[in-house]
């Protein structure tokens, strides 16, 4: 057996882990963030929202069950780069058409396996997540960090139009077609700032018809489709820097019934005055504790994000609303591992967004019901 190729993945601080390669020859530049999913690594391989990013994952092996087409989130590989303890070799599914390494070989994408992903974990954890790189062609500690130092970083990264539709398309090309058992079919038209499939799947099976959208599709071109209703979706990057997914959502308030996810989250609370930060770390993984105030339950959920709504961007009322242009709006969920704002529902108009991933692919089920809302949002509810 032929040995596996040297590769180095560096931190923008000086620290450097030596592995060895999996996946393609090359070298890839990103932020560095980890993931403490146990399962779904072909999930987070595809799903846009990890656009520029070297993600790590904490579980120490991955590709177990290897990749296969019908659980990709998007049409391909989205990731920077890939760090893992250790590839499985041997794919051990009846559902396998292919290895992780040959996903990344193929995606062009460089992974690298035998680092000491705790200590990276650790780091990320203690410093924060930072600019990185991973490669098997410049193998020189010291050249690949002032390299990594050149880079560009994640604020101000305007990535969800790299990662967008190009052109509208109809959500049944690519997934089942609407449950007509719920009553009417609803139809919606959805912005893609870095669309999940999985959230296609959910809309559908929940009576909604989608039609899908470029991430700069002016507003005027949606309000006169004639749709039921816009979902805002997850996707890459600074949400401030996502000026026309933030312009759109503003001029599409109170118009018309609006659900926004992660990023979506965040363009909506940019849309009603509110203000964006970049976390330390993040929350990427599938088991994030958030409550939901209006009835007390704390559900486990998925998350992938690295950016938040600062929720002292409003004023408060005495019930502890948030007074913004568009009226109260109820500050309705909270991570209780990080305490950061997990969801609002404006009160004026028809509009709330969560910031994590109610979908759950991969994740727990608990938040599935918000589909359902949105649902009876646009009937009337």
């Amino acid at each position: 057996m032929t040995a596996a190729a040297p590769a180095l993945l560096a931190l923008e601080d000086g620290t450097v882990f030596p592995g060895t390669a999996f996946g393609a020859d090359g070298e890839s530049f990103g932020e560095a963030v980890f993931n403490t999913g146990m399962a779904g690594y072909q999930e987070v391989l595809t799903d846009p929202s990890y656009a520029g990013q070297i993600v790590t994952m904490t579980s120490p092996q991955q590709g177990n069950y290897g990749v296969n087409d019908e659980d990709r989130e998007s049409w391909h590989v989205q990731v920077a780069g890939f760090a893992v303890r250790e590839a499985s070799r041997r794919a051990s599914s009846w559902r396998a058409e292919a290895t992780l390494a040959d996903a990344l070989h193929d995606a062009g994408i460089v992974g690298i396996e035998g680092i000491d992903t705790r200590a990276l974990t650790v780091r990320l954890r203690t410093a924060g997540a930072m600019r990185a790189g991973v490669s098997t062609v410049d193998l020189d500690p010291a050249s690949l960090v002032a390299r990594v130092r050149a880079a560009d970083g994640m604020e101000g990264a305007d990535l969800a139009r790299t990662v967008s539709a190009t052109a509208p398309y109809e959500a049944s090309d690519l997934v089942a077609a609407p449950n007509p058992a719920l009553g009417p079919v609803f139809r919606v038209a959805a912005y893609d700032f870095g669309m999940k499939r999985s959230i296609l799947r959910r809309l559908a099976a929940c009576g909604i018809a989608t039609t899908v959208f470029p991430a700069e599709t002016p507003a005027r071109e949606i309000a006169a489709g004639g749709y039921e209703g816009v979902f805002l979706s997850n996707g890459p990057g600074d949400p401030a820097a996502t000026a026309y997914g933030i312009a759109a959502t503003r001029e599409l308030l109170g118009k018309v019934p609006i659900f926004g996810i992660c990023l979506g989250s965040q363009l909506l609370g940019l849309a009603l005055g509110g203000r964006t930060y970049k976390m330390p770390y993040g929350h990427r993984g599938v088991n994030q504790p958030v409550r939901d105030l209006a009835t007390g339950k704390v559900e486990i959920t998925s998350h992938n994000h690295g950016f938040a709504v600062d929720p002292a961007s409003w004023a408060r009322d005495a019930d502890g609303l948030a007074l913004t242009d568009y009226g109260r709006v109820s500050l309705s969920h909270w991570n209780l591992n990080g305490g950061t704002l997990g969801g609002m529902r404006c009160l004026g108009v028809p509009a709330f967004a969560v910031q994590y991933h109610p979908e759950a692919a991969p994740g727990p089920h608990d938040a599935r019901y918000l589909f359902d809302d949105f649902r009876a949002q646009m009937g009337g509810g």
